[in-house]
């Protein structure tokens, strides 16, 4: 996940479909997003430097430092201040839906079905040589590439889908940054994972005012598990302040992915905010007492950090650029503080 300069969010979900997946090297879901964000300078641009790019480089690999290979293909959520969208593939091929209205969302399986926008050239043909439709009557990319026999897996994507519509649903017309925050930090949806075997590793919700003289606010967490992180704001601006906390360290200075062992732990790959949260959760899960203090402590500056940046995105007060410079730095700073 991530965004630009122009404003431009992007996200993406791993998915299975009937078009195989490939352990050989190629473009990874995570390739495609930073692509998408440093060629876009629109939601819609972004989807297409990302269909060009899966056309003509394919996607594929393995998208964890694992023994086992963990290999999926990809579906995207895109936004930028006007439009948004979703993009689904199955191995070169895609389709795309423009949003116009109500909220969206993905999560692990293919959502569109004959509401189409744009798609692959050859999606419907290729469709057609597979045997996995006739040509006969309206085209439904759900159905026509999903799975017949569902894995386990599809079938939790399948619930944390529809808990996720559900929860946009109930906030429809009212869904603000802290809404959204809510919804990612949800445990019981499935949403917000905390398991032995998978952790949502990071959060990020933008506001994109449509107004080109407001700025966008980003807010990140830049640490795992949502419901015990801070969401940090940023704002794209000249100069901005270093945030050496939050930087995953490098290893040699030639390629620093691949002068370490190809599975060393994702431990020493942590920055020093990720180190201080995951030592300070560790330290008050064994203490009630002390959970629940930080826990509160967290709360309050969560709530701190929101109204701090309300004026940002409302232009109730002129704010400077060189004033954002250091804003993300700032509040990593002060969580930092926080867990000492």
């Amino acid at each position: 996940m991530g965004a630009n300069e122009h404003g431009v969010c992007i996200g993406n979900e791993g998915v299975w479909s009937r078009e195989p997946v490939g352990e050989e090297e190629a473009l990874l879901g995570m390739d495609l997003v930073r692509l998408g964000l440093e060629r876009g300078s629109s939601a819609s641009e972004a989807v297409q430097v990302i269909t060009a790019l899966l056309e003509s480089y394919g996607q594929g690999g393995s998208c964890k430092e694992a023994p086992t290979p963990f290999v999926y293909h990809n579906t995207f959520l895109l936004a930028d201040r006007t439009e948004a969208w979703v993009l689904e593939t199955a191995g070169r091929f895609w389709v795309a839906q423009r949003i116009q209205e109500g909220g969206r969302n993905i999560s692990n399986q293919l959502t569109i079905g004959t509401s189409i926008t744009s798609e692959h050239m050859g999606l419907r043909q290729h469709a057609q040589e597979q045997g996995w439709w006739n040509g006969q009557g309206e085209f439904n990319f759900t159905e026509v590439f999903s799975l017949i026999h569902q894995p386990v897996r599809m079938e939790a994507a399948k619930a944390r889908y529809c808990a996720g519509q559900k929860l946009l649903h109930q906030h429809s017309g009212q869904i603000t940054a802290e809404t959204i925050m809510s919804i990612l930090s949800d445990k019981a949806s499935g949403i917000c994972v905390d398991s032995e075997g998978f952790c949502t590793t990071g959060s990020m919700v933008s506001i994109l005012p449509q107004n080109p003289l407001l700025p966008c606010v980003h807010f990140f967490t830049a640490t795992p598990d949502p419901s015990r992180s801070i969401f940090k704001p940023f704002v794209f601006v000249p100069n901005v302040t270093p945030f050496p906390q939050v930087k995953s360290p490098s290893f040699g200075e030639k390629d620093p992915i691949r002068e370490i062992p190809r599975f060393q732990s994702r431990v020493d790959r942590g920055h020093n905010l990720y180190k201080q949260h995951q030592l300070a959760l560790e330290v008050t899960d064994c203490n009630q007492l002390e959970q629940q203090k930080l826990q509160e402590a967290m709360k309050t500056f969560q709530q701190q950090v929101l109204e701090s940046v309300k004026y940002m995105s409302t232009g109730s007060v002129p704010v400077k650029p060189q004033e954002l410079a250091g804003l993300f730095c700032n509040y990593v700073d002060a969580e930092l503080k926080l867990y000492r």
